[in-house]
């Protein structure tokens, strides 16, 4: 069966779902070409996500902390759109507000997911 061409999707309702533990991400699209879905990092944590195949889009709905690509770190809040490119190391720390944001990986350049 396949996906329906267009879907509308609530934040406030898929943020008001809760989260599990200090780092948990709630996929609620998968597609061939690309993925969403919301993303929490617990005040106080480190998330150590390494790196990934797919290029990945967040977008800071609540909370603040810092991410680091690579060697370099910057201070994100609320409103921060951040753009991490496929295979770069990156990670959340510093987490000073328990952080809310909704990420979309696209598909892995090498094909689809």
């Amino acid at each position: 069966m396949s996906s329906p061409a267009w879907q509308i999707f609530d934040l406030k309702a898929l943020t008001a779902r809760g989260h599990q533990g200090n780092v948990d991400y709630q996929e609620f699209l998968r597609e061939p070409t690309m993925s969403c879905g919301i993303y929490y990092v617990k005040a106080g944590s480190t998330d150590m996500q390494g790196y990934h195949d797919e290029d990945e889009l967040y977008v800071v709905i609540e909370g603040r902390g810092s991410l680091r690509v690579g060697d370099e770190a910057r201070e994100v809040g609320p409103g921060a759109i951040m753009y991490v490119r496929a295979s770069e190391e990156h990670a959340f720390f510093e987490v000073q507000e328990d952080m809310t944001m909704l990420v979309l990986f696209a598909a892995p350049r090498s094909g689809m997911r």
